[in-house]
C-alpha cells in the first residue's frame, strides 16, 4: 500500500520511528525553498529510512543528533546503496528538525574568545551604531583592526595604553606592500578610524591616528578600465533569453550597462524598489543612500520577462534569485559570477571580468556625448565631485587620431 507524503513524494509504505510525523512538514519546507521535485523525492525518503533506523536502534526524537546521522550514513554505505547527495539530505533534515523544536539546538562547547577579538567586536559595534557605516565598510575596517591587536597583542590581554607610534609604523610598513594600492589606504583609514575610537574612549591619550603613514598614492594614475560599447552589445547579444538563467542575467546586465550601477546594487534590488507607473528604480546606494533612476524602456521589459518567465516561487523580495535550490537572493558575488561567465560565454576580451568595467563604460560613453562631470555624478550616484573627476582624464591615444598634421610636414 503506498503512502502519500506530498503532491511530489509517495512511500511504498507507511512511515515508522520518531520523526514519522514530521516527514510531510519536511516536504512542504523543502518544496518551499524550491528544491525540484526529484531532489525532493530523494531528501524524504533517506528521512523515512532514517526514522526507522531510528526505531531499530531505540532512539527517540529528542535524543537525535547529528553523531546519528553520521551513524547511519555509515550503516547506509555498508548495507545499501550510498548516493553522493545522503550526507547533505540528512544535514538538511537535522537543521530542519532543530528549527521546529523536535529535538534539541546542538550545545557547542564553550570557548575562548581572543582579547583581540572581543576589543575587534565591539570597535564593530561603535561602527555600526555610533557612526552608520555600510555593513561591507565596517567588515573591510574590522579586519584591518584584527590583524593590527595580533600584530601588537598576539593572543594575550589587549593593553591599549601601551601602544605607541613605533607599533602603528611597523604594522604598516609591513602590510602595505602585500596590499594592492587601494587596500592599502583603506587600511590606513580602517587604523586612523580605530585610534581615533580608542582615544575618545580614553584607552590612549596619544594621538595615534597621526602616526599611521600616508600610502603613497598618485591621483587618477589611468583610465578607468571600461568595457566597449560594441562589447556590451555584443555580450548582451549572446545572452539566450529562452531560458529561465538567460532572461534572469539578461536583466542584470542591462541595469549594470543602461544605469552603471555597482554589483551590490543590483543584488540588493526589491520588488518594492520598483515604479512601474512612474517608471522608475529606487537604488540602494553606498552607506545607505538612496538614488531614483529612470527605469528604460529595454531594462524594464528585460525585468518584466524575468519576473513573468523566469524568477521561481519565493517569498523573498529580491528582484534576482538563485536558480537552484535553496532559492534566494544573489548577492554581490554572484553577480559578478554572472559577468564572468557571460564574457567567457561570448569569447570577449573585456578590459576585466568584474561589474565595474559596465559603470565605466557608462561614464566614458555619457561624456563621449557631451554630459557634464555633474550629470555622470548624479546618474552614478556619486557623493563627492572629486569621485567624478578621474573620467576627466583625457584619453592622449583618443586625442592623436584628432591632432591636425604640422604645418609644412615633418621637419
Amino acid at each position: 500500500m503506498k503512502y502519500i507524503v506530498h503532491d511530489q513524494v509517495v512511500l511504498s509504505r507507511a512511515p515508522e520511528g520518531p520523526l514519522a510525523a514530521h516527514l510531510g512538514s519536511f516536504a512542504n519546507a523543502l518544496s518551499a525553498q524550491g528544491y525540484s521535485g526529484q531532489s525532493l523525492k530523494l531528501q524524504v525518503r533517506i528521512a523515512a529510512c532514517f526514522s526507522r533506523w531510528l526505531e531499530q536502534k531505540g532512539v527517540g526524537a529528542r535524543d537525535i543528533d547529528l553523531e546519528h546521522a553520521m551513524r547511519y550514513l555509515r550503516y547506509r554505505a555498508r548495507h545499501l546503496r550510498s548516493n553522493s547527495s545522503d550526507r547533505p539530505a540528512l544535514r538538511h533534515l537535522i537543521d530542519f528538525l532543530r528549527s521546529e523544536g523536535v529535538i534539541p539546538v546542538e550545545k557547542t562547547a564553550t570557548r575562548r574568545v581572543p582579547p583581540a577579538e572581543i576589543c575587534a567586536q565591539a570597535y564593530a559595534e561603535y561602527l555600526r551604531d555610533a557612526q552608520a557605516l555600510a555593513a561591507a565598510t565596517v567588515i573591510y575596517y574590522v579586519s584591518f583592526v584584527r590583524d593590527f591587536l595580533h600584530h601588537c597583542f598576539g593572543d594575550g590581554k589587549v593593553t591599549l595604553s601601551r601602544l605607541r607610534a613605533a607599533d602603528v609604523v611597523s604594522f604598516v610598513q609591513f602590510n602595505a606592500p602585500r596590499l594592492h594600492l587601494k587596500r592599502a589606504k583603506l587600511m590606513t583609514t580602517a587604523l586612523r578610524s580605530f585610534l581615533r575610537y580608542v582615544r575618545y574612549r580614553g584607552d590612549v591619550t596619544l594621538d595615534l591616528a597621526a602616526a599611521v603613514p600616508v600610502v603613497a598614492n598618485w591621483s587618477m594614475p589611468s583610465i578607468p578600465r571600461a568595457i566597449s560599447v560594441d562589447q556590451t552589445r555584443q555580450l548582451l547579444a549572446s545572452i539566450d533569453r529562452h531560458t529561465p538563467i538567460g532572461r534572469r542575467d539578461y536583466a542584470i546586465l542591462l541595469l549594470l550597462a543602461r544605469l552603471g550601477l555597482r554589483a551590490g546594487e543590483v543584488a540588493f534590488l526589491e520588488l518594492d524598489d520598483i515604479d512601474w507607473g512612474a517608471g522608475q528604480l529606487n537604488v540602494h546606494g553606498k552607506s545607505g543612500q538612496r538614488n531614483e533612476l529612470p527605469l528604460s524602456a529595454d531594462v524594464g521589459k528585460a525585468i518584466a520577462a524575468y519576473l513573468q518567465h523566469g524568477r521561481p516561487p519565493s517569498a523573498s523580495r529580491r528582484v534576482f534569485l538563485s536558480a537552484r535550490a535553496p532559492i534566494k537572493g544573489v548577492g554581490p558575488i554572484g553577480v559578478c559570477s554572472v559577468v564572468r561567465r557571460s564574457l567567457l560565454r561570448a569569447g570577449i576580451d573585456a578590459p576585466t571580468t568584474g561589474a565595474h568595467q559596465f559603470r565605466h563604460g557608462l561614464a566614458t560613453q555619457m561624456l563621449s556625448h557631451g554630459a557634464s562631470l555633474r550629470e555622470i555624478g548624479e546618474v552614478l550616484g556619486h557623493r563627492h565631485p572629486q569621485t567624478t573627476q578621474i573620467y576627466s582624464k583625457v584619453d592622449i591615444k583618443a586625442l592623436r587620431t584628432l591632432a591636425l598634421p604640422w604645418p609644412g610636414g615633418v621637419r
